[in-house]
């Protein structure tokens, strides 16, 4: 049995949004929904997932079908999104590879 997740009116809305970008430029560039899906290598009903914006569908297949109808996701530039990505692991490497969770139960004595 699948679960039913429960995503935020945030979530929903840039879903909603890059759905319709994509539909928007797929229409744009004269391309029929069966002509994308082949390209994308999904059917048809995954690309009106797609294009619904529901949030369920593969982030993958979401941003590459925003990459084959031309939707910049983060930058229009394809160097300025390799720049950003080197700047964010970059950021990454200086913070731990893992977090723990704090300590809501019991006082902590910080006084020294």
């Amino acid at each position: 049995m699948r679960v039913k997740r429960v995503y935020s009116p945030y979530t929903l809305t840039a879903t909603e949004l890059l759905g319709a970008e994509i539909a928007l430029a797929r229409r744009e560039r004269r391309l029929s929904a069966k002509e994308l899906a082949e390209r994308l290598g999904v059917n048809r009903d995954t690309l009106a997932k797609v294009e619904r914006g529901d949030p369920s569908v593969g982030l993958g297949v979401a941003f590459e079908a925003a990459a084959l109808v031309g939707v910049p996701l983060f930058e229009a530039d394809p160097g300025t999104l390799s720049a950003n990505l080197v700047q964010a692991r970059q950021r990454l490497a200086l913070l731990p590879a893992r977090v723990r969770s704090r300590r809501t139960s019991g006082d902590v004595n910080d006084d020294f």
